[in-house]
């Protein structure tokens, strides 16, 4: 197994990267819903669509204050070891004893104050929206080891009328651990919350990205007009 790295000179470069690559992508990060801080612990699990969806988790963590960590596969951490530095730790699907020591790892985790342990429960990356959500039993294991709130999120990545995309984040409410039927039912009804959105109405930044080409203009056009 892969433990998570966090910290050190090589965390404070690989954090500052990754900060620096979201922001260059997006306009913003956009958050609808109670991101709560503080010192409890909790489980936070997501739809997974995209190849930016941990990145997404790392900056909404920041954002939160959370002292955030993420299970990753190993074959995919062991690629890209630099990931242990913000928070990633492995599992080898399938195997049995892997799981189990994996599972132990996230409870260790969970016991330190304002933790938060990340999973895609579904396991693969699938279309946004994409009916319907299957969902391995991993997170409700981890939940049932961990006993902490464990608090659904959802993703999307959409264009409103500007060069680069926004990330939506609905945050679902909170709730405790439970049957696995919980889980797909509290993930799919903040997936569809999210699915129905047409525009940034209620929602906050909470990471702003670069600005595009039409926002350096207005602002040029401003000054020259000041």
């Amino acid at each position: 197994m892969i433990h998570a790295a966090k910290g050190g000179l090589l965390g404070g470069v690989a954090d500052g990267y990754v900060g620096w690559k979201f922001r260059s992508a997006f306009r913003g990060l956009w958050v609808r819903g109670p991101l709560e801080g503080g010192a409890q612990a909790r489980l936070v699990y997501a739809n997974h669509t995209n190849w930016w969806d941990g990145f997404v988790l790392h900056q909404l963590g920041r954002a939160a204050g959370w002292d955030a960590y993420c299970v990753m596969e190993e074959h995919n951490l062991a690629r890209y070891r630099f990931l242990s530095r913000l928070g990633a730790f492995s599992i080898r699907r399938g195997e049995g004893s892997s799981s189990l020591e994996t599972l132990r790892y996230a409870r260790g985790l969970l016991r330190r104050p304002r933790a938060a342990v990340c999973i895609f429960p579904e396991g693969e990356l699938r279309p946004f929206g994409a009916r319907e959500l299957r969902l391995e039993r991993g997170v409700e294991l981890l939940a049932r080891v961990g006993q902490v709130p464990c608090v659904p999120l959802a993703i999307r990545y959409v264009f409103f009328e500007h060069e680069r995309p926004d990330v939506l984040v609905q945050v679902g409410e909170a709730h405790a651990a439970g049957p696995l039927a919980r889980f797909q039912e509290a993930l799919s009804a903040t997936v569809r919350a999210l699915e129905a959105v047409t525009s940034l109405e209620g929602f906050t930044r909470c990471v702003a990205g670069a600005r595009g080409v039409a926002e350096r203009w207005d602002a040029v056009r401003g000054r020259s007009h000041g």
